[in-house]
């Protein structure tokens, strides 16, 4: 497998998972060094769509560790020499699979932890499962969060966690309930939304004081509701 065919964060992940086998004297790299490595890392993607999910990635942590912890270690090995287990090899298979079916040009880390689930054969995927990860609730939240993007970049997945760090999803919370409702401002949303929506000379520019502005910008996340959605 070409890992250059893996997006920047799988590449880091697995640089990762590298020297956590060479620093236990493990053979080889296993599911389990790179599942423990994506956990590890904070900034990455792994563990919202975990939570997502809804699995106890606290308990899969802990579990995963544990499992790392008893794996076997070999003395006498060259330094520096640790390779992919077959196992491990064969999900990247699986996952390149995948990706193109979903037609991604990279491997990314969510389409990985989707082969685990989905066809992993060792204690790893059975952590996973027992956690409360199905291959069906992993594929959904993937679809929700991409929002049917394909990974044609290979920074993809850092560039959609800064947006998800830095920004918020209002149409999300529109259609979540979680919105408050812009009250007094009817008539400027609709007709706002009315002028963005139409098909031909529309190059809008919204001039007004910045409270009008904020006011109309969460005015419009619940007019585009499906429910509320005018008729073009």
């Amino acid at each position: 497998m070409r890992v250059d065919k893996f997006t920047s964060r799988l590449q880091m992940a697995l640089a990762e998972a590298q020297s956590l086998a060479l620093a236990k004297d493990h053979q080889y790299i296993e599911p389990v060094h790179l599942l423990y490595a994506m956990l590890t890392n904070d900034d990455g993607s792994v563990k919202p769509l975990l939570t997502k999910v809804g699995a106890q990635v606290g308990r899969l942590q802990a579990d995963v560790k544990e499992l790392l912890d008893a794996a076997p270690q070999v003395s006498g090995s060259s330094e520096g020499e640790v390779h992919v287990s077959q196992e491990l090899a064969r999900l990247f298979n699986v996952a390149d699979k995948m990706a193109n079916q979903r037609g991604d040009s990279y491997i990314s880390t969510d389409v990985f932890l989707l082969a685990l689930v989905s066809s992993g054969k060792d204690m790893t995927a059975k952590l996973l499962k027992a956690a409360g990860v199905s291959e069906k609730a992993l594929q959904q939240a993937i679809d929700s969060i991409r929002g049917g993007e394909s990974v044609n970049d290979p920074n993809a997945e850092s560039k959609r966690e800064a947006l998800d760090k830095y920004a918020v999803d209002l149409t999300q919370l529109a259609e979540d309930g979680k919105l408050d409702p812009v009250i007094g401002r009817d008539e400027e949303v609709r007709r706002s939304v009315q002028i963005l929506q139409r098909r031909r000379k529309n190059n809008p520019v919204l001039m007004s004081r910045a409270l009008v502005k904020r006011r109309l910008s969460k005015g419009w996340p619940s007019a585009l509701s499906p429910v509320k959605c005018p008729t073009v």
